[in-house]
């Protein structure tokens, strides 16, 4: 359970583009929202935007929305002739800057400034507020860190004989193997503190002793090991065992749930391997790695096997030749000058790579496609 404002945290992130100008005196532009034409107002995705074309400090912005209606000229290299200009329909092509993310956002601040190559910078800063869920990352000062596990409702939590309910309840099972003994002082100095009014040093290098913190547990009737009697809040019956329960410094982390979330069907590949990039800034795929491949081995699954590897990743048809073995082009061996015995088969695209690049250092791999001619 969380009181009112307890973990809430503001998040910063910054979006930026630059306004370049070319060799070809072109140049990129920033122009106004796109407006329907029967209603007269701005479409859905240029709804935050305003008259010159960058959203506007304080506006709402929504997933996928357009926070900078950036357009860039087709051709940059060289003045365009007619012919190209008769090809180009549009000489300039749109590269606007939106809103990523699931959630939405605020736009808390907007600079626009010259660079040092001569070019316009544009920057906004963007703004969330952001309440703790299942999922985030929270610790002590003993770096006792863990997830939240669930997010209960008041009524439903366990409460002392002061009708003191805490904010957070944590497995002791963490101890043991962390053994983070400077938590627990900690909460015991601050049991103390509070009920004596007095501050307490409960750090590793020096300061009140154990003993001594509870003496003034039990001067203000409380169990000397900091335990207590809590009632479930389910049941209102007591609980059987002794609660170690008081008061802590807790701190969230960065690590959030809401950044971490990725999926993906379709997306960018690699040039060179043409398999799904790597990583959730760059839109990767979701990785099998060797441990998920053992598992569906184990069970038997070799089409999904087959599907998760090859199908889905980077499955290539490849002409091989029955004959040599040696892999051709436009069902056509160039090794045997012939096409009879030329078979299509599909393999992943780095396999092929990889038996191209040990031709280039003179090692030949055959494949062998007996059963495909018998």
């Amino acid at each position: 359970m969380f009181l009112a404002g307890f973990g809430r945290c503001l998040v910063y992130r910054t979006s930026k583009t630059t306004l370049k100008r070319y060799a070809n005196q072109t140049y990129d532009r920033v122009l106004g929202p796109k407006v329907d034409a029967e209603t007269k107002k701005p479409i859905w995705k240029h709804l935050p935007l305003n008259s010159d074309g960058i959203a506007a400090p304080g506006v709402k912005v929504d997933v996928r929305q357009v926070l900078i209606n950036k357009s860039m000229p087709s051709i940059t290299t060289s003045l365009p002739t007619e012919a190209e200009a008769q090809i180009a329909e549009q000489p300039y092509k749109e590269v606007p800057v939106v809103h990523k993310g699931i959630l939405p956002s605020y736009v808390e601040r907007v600079m626009v400034a010259p660079n040092a190559e001569e070019s316009t910078l544009i920057k906004l800063l963007m703004r969330q507020t952001r309440r703790p869920e299942v999922g985030d990352k929270f610790s002590s000062r003993h770096g006792q860190k863990g997830v939240v596990g669930l997010i209960a409702e008041q009524v439903d939590l366990p409460f002392s004989n002061e009708g003191i309910i805490p904010d957070l309840i944590m497995n002791p099972h963490g101890f043991p193997s962390r053994m983070t003994v400077g938590k627990m002082i900690e909460l015991l100095a601050g049991k103390a503190g509070v009920l004596t009014g007095k501050l307490k040093y409960a750090t590793a290098f020096s300061g009140d002793k154990v003993q001594d913190i509870s003496e003034d547990l039990i001067k203000c009737g409380f169990n000397y090991q900091g335990k207590d009697c809590m009632t479930s809040g389910i049941t209102g019956e007591p609980l059987q065992a002794y609660i170690f329960f008081g008061p802590i410094y807790y701190q969230k982390l960065k690590h959030m749930v809401v950044d971490k979330i990725h999926a993906r069907a379709r997306g960018p590949r690699t040039v060179l391997t043409r398999q799904p990039t790597d990583g959730r800034a760059r839109d990767g795929g979701l990785r099998l790695g060797e441990m998920e491949r053992d598992c569906l081995i184990g069970h038997g699954t070799s089409m999904l096997l087959l599907e998760r590897l090859m199908l889905s990743s980077d499955a290539f048809d490849v002409d091989v030749c029955g004959k040599c073995g040696l892999m051709g082009y436009s069902n056509w061996c160039h090794f045997c000058k012939s096409s009879s015995n030329i078979a299509s088969i599909r393999m992943p695209y780095a396999c092929k790579l990889l038996f191209q690049e040990l031709q280039s250092m003179n090692v030949v791999p055959r494949l062998k496609l007996a059963k495909y001619f018998e």
